[in-house]
């Protein structure tokens, strides 16, 4: 197949779409990629991409096409434009590339808008479009302070009611989005397939936690923006900050990076390793005797599947976590840590102590975590699934 992927984030930016767009072609494909300049979670361009620096490169036999956009930075304001500068941008390319494709590939995380050259791209040339939905819109802004019904909310209802339909196909990482897309959206359940994400191969090779001395390291890796709740993981630590037996490791950046550090000013079990490379973070799983994940208490979130939960299973660890919905479902059908609210710091802190005083579950629940992983979430299997998709879209 010949496919036209479309995504605002792309490598050196740590997103799967690239290791998506790798395995395709080193499966026999042709896949050209529109994207735009490498800039998050950081918020500023990446060196060497600056001005019309690697506008279109080919990288492990993926032709890249890099739009212009403006760096999210800090603020609303920059990330609104952030978002729309890749909507005008991309939909300018689009309107001007006139090559031939089997099928359109949206990769959609926030915000929705980025699928709106890629649609039509596709209606002008009478292809199909397969969009797969990371982060659910509108909800995905609920997150960030926007109140369900408010003027804004409903603005972008509209808009994300008429993307979500004017996509063919629509994969989905989470179980939970079906009930939203059928009741909030108006789109059928036959119209979805349930896609999961999986884990980069690196991390299925992290040997298993060993008994060592010092205290347990727990875990957080990933973006630390306003649905992830890391303030629970600070304010776990505050309640800990006496128990010699735990320390806390927040590897990541996001929005929310700097005031978290503040939070945390003073207590000695918790550091912060700011955002690292993707081929550092096997080296911090290994050190790593369980994993974190928190959410917002939020039913949108609540819905939403965190790819990170994929890497955490691959590596064999443990998972505590602070979250609703499919994160809860998923660890309690996995048998592979222990779960409680979301935004429940005090109940994250039991959770942890348990663990500190029995050890041995650290290993089982990891055991039953890369069992459950390779069961369900292997990339082999996700790849067969979305080529699958792909060629049905083209017939």
């Amino acid at each position: 197949m010949k496919i036209l992927a479309v995504c605002q984030y792309y490598a050196p930016e740590p997103f799967r779409i690239a290791d998506i767009c790798e395995a395709l072609t080193a499966a026999g494909h042709e896949v050209t990629v529109v994207t735009g300049t490498p800039n998050y979670p950081e918020g500023e361009i990446y060196p060497g991409y600056q001005g019309t620096a690697r506008r279109d490169e080919v990288l492990d036999g993926v032709r890249i096409h890099r739009c212009p956009i403006h760096p999210r930075k800090r603020g609303a304001i920059h990330r609104f434009w952030n978002y729309y500068s890749f909507v005008w941008a991309s939909s300018r390319y689009l309107s001007k590339l006139n090559e031939d494709f089997d099928v359109i590939f949206v990769n959609q995380l926030s915000p929705v808008m980025m699928a709106e050259g890629a649609l039509r791209w596709a209606k002008r040339h009478g292809k199909r479009c397969v969009l797969y939905c990371l982060d659910l819109w509108p909800e995905s802004m609920t997150a960030g302070g926007i109140r369900p019904g408010s003027l804004v909310y409903r603005v972008f209802l509209g808009i994300s009611r008429r993307i979500y339909q004017a996509a063919d196909d629509i994969l989905v990482t989470s179980r939970g989005f079906f009930p939203y897309f059928r009741d909030v959206l108006g789109i059928e359940d036959a119209s979805l397939r349930y896609l999961p994400q999986y884990a980069e191969s690196q991390f299925d090779s992290v040997p298993p936690v060993e008994k060592h001395t010092g205290p347990l390291a727990f875990l957080f890796a990933g973006n630390i923006g306003e649905a992830q709740s890391v303030e629970t993981i600070v304010e776990t630590a505050r309640l800990l900050k006496d128990d010699s037996r735990v320390h806390f490791r927040i590897v990541g950046d996001g929005i929310r990076l700097d005031a978290c550090r503040v939070l945390a000013e003073g207590l000695p079990n918790i550091t912060f390793y700011g955002r690292r490379d993707i081929t550092e973070m096997p080296d911090f799983y290994v050190k790593a005797d369980a994993m974190l994940v928190t959410l917002k208490d939020s039913g949108a979130i609540s819905g939403t599947l965190p790819g990170k939960v994929q890497s955490y299973m691959a590596a064999g660890r443990a998972i505590v976590a602070a979250a609703g919905g499919e994160t809860a479902a998923l660890v309690a059908d996995a048998a592979c840590g222990l779960c409680g609210p979301a935004e429940d710091a005090t109940a994250l802190a039991a959770n942890v102590r348990a663990l500190a005083d029995d050890p041995a579950l650290l290993r089982q629940y990891g055991e039953q975590a890369r069992a459950y992983y390779r069961e369900n979430f292997r990339k082999d299997a996700f790849i067969q699934k979305l080529t699958q998709a792909l060629e049905d879209a083209c017939r």
